[in-house]
């Protein structure tokens, strides 16, 4: 993560990829990152004003169309919403992505810049891996104290994303570490996997495992050696959820509640939290509003009028049900309905044909924001709410960071994953 890149880039530009960088960097902060989008924003309606892009490119075509496919839908979905003016702001509000990621097609036009976002991003990740080990050892992060159950981090008690943003942005610092020796990689991956269980979110020890998979299979070029690695960090991994199941109580009750989904349908209820009853309910949303749904961000305001009498939800802390479907397909399913399922099933395969006919170096440039997404988007998993500011804004960070990467055209050779 030390390449030389400073000499090649000027200090605009620079500077340029660091406000992109923010995005992330300011994520756990609350509504610190939206400021930086709001920069970005503005920063690309600059960029279109004074001419500087070309809406002919790759990364500015496909740009345009991963934002109306996501937001195309909820503006569909806002003229009948169940709560029109919740709709009505998400849709305006949402608006700030199309610049974003149109200053990014700017900001990440070379090699250098991309290389540089890439070991921010790396960087990044180090921190906050470090700081939850911080948090382990001590009790204490940048954060603030533990909460009871699990490692909070830099995100802080009150919102629990650590394990899932560091299991989905974890391709980073391991491309980055497996750059340098391959048993580094596997040290970063150990040390990661630490704080992804302890982080005690179960979804994200489901991406964290596909990430591993598809790496380790990926930097020992697959055959016995990646067999024989992939089998050491099996080892280590089960080493490691035995001594956290014994030393545990909380992480014991989290397994113990994962094996209960070998006891029937009440069993994979226990096991996923009570979320059924979520899904049924965005099931049956979808089947009375099939066309563009309840509308965005209406989940927790038509909740009740679709869930059955004796949903647990319904009251659950006050509230009059879920506040979001906890699964992607059934958020979007249920909030904006057909249309939205068709844009967002057309993204995803206009984006897998973008990521086949890329050059190697391309795809190389793009490995670790690519495996960050299908970390982020594997359907077979919970899911944070992707229209909300927090999830929505981090997957147009990455979208930001991707289609530079994956479409751009340059000449000259590079060290993608440095």
């Amino acid at each position: 993560m030390t390449d030389a890149f400073a000499p090649t880039l000027s200090r605009r530009q620079t500077a340029a990829v660091l406000l992109l960088l923010a995005c992330l960097a300011l994520l756990p902060f609350g509504r610190s990152a939206e400021l930086a989008i709001v920069l970005c924003a503005v920063a690309g309606i600059v960029v279109c004003v004074r001419g500087q892009l070309d809406w002919k490119s790759d990364p500015v075509r496909w740009s345009i169309l991963l934002f109306v496919a996501y937001w195309l839908p909820e503006f569909a979905s806002a003229f009948d919403a169940v709560n029109s003016k919740r709709a009505w702001k998400e849709v305006v509000v949402d608006l700030r992505y199309l610049p974003m990621l149109l200053f990014a097609c700017v900001a990440l036009q070379s090699l250098a810049a991309q290389r540089l976002a890439r070991q921010g991003c790396a960087w990044i990740v180090a921190v906050w891996v470090a700081d939850a080990l911080l948090q382990a050892a001590t009790g204490w992060s940048i954060g603030g104290p533990a909460s009871a159950d699990r490692l909070s981090g830099v995100f802080g008690a009150d919102d629990l994303k650590l394990g899932g943003a560091l299991a989905l942005l974890s391709p980073f610092l391991l491309l980055a570490a497996f750059a340098r020796s391959r048993w580094l990689g596997v040290l970063a991956s150990f040390l990661l996997l630490l704080v992804v269980l302890l982080a005690g979110a179960r979804a994200a020890w489901l991406s964290f495992a596909l990430v591993l998979l598809v790496l380790v299979w990926r930097s020992f070029g697959g055959g016995r050696k990646a067999l024989l690695a992939l089998s050491t960090m099996l080892a280590m991994s089960f080493a490691l959820v035995i001594g956290a199941y014994l030393g545990s109580a909380t992480f014991q009750a989290r397994i113990d509640r994962s094996a209960a989904a070998l006891q029937g349908v009440d069993g994979v209820d226990h096991a996923l939290s009570g979320r059924l009853p979520i899904w049924q309910t965005a099931l049956s949303m979808f089947r009375e509003q099939p066309i563009n749904g309840v509308g965005v961000r209406g989940f927790r305001d038509a909740y009740a009028a679709h869930a059955e009498a004796d949903d647990p939800w319904l009251g659950f802390d006050g509230e009059a049900g879920a506040f979001h479907a906890h699964q992607w397909v059934l958020e979007v399913a249920a909030e904006t309905g057909a249309i939205g399922l068709w844009c967002w099933i057309l993204a995803g395969l206009v984006s897998l044909r973008v990521w086949r006919e890329a050059t190697p170096a391309n795809r190389d440039s793009a490995a670790a924001v690519s495996l960050a997404l299908l970390a982020m988007l594997f359907p077979f998993n919970t899911h944070y709410a992707f229209y909300s500011s927090a999830w929505g804004g981090l997957l147009f960070f990455l979208l930001a960071l991707w289609t530079p990467m994956i479409a751009l055209r340059s000449t000259g050779s590079s060290t993608p994953q440095s």
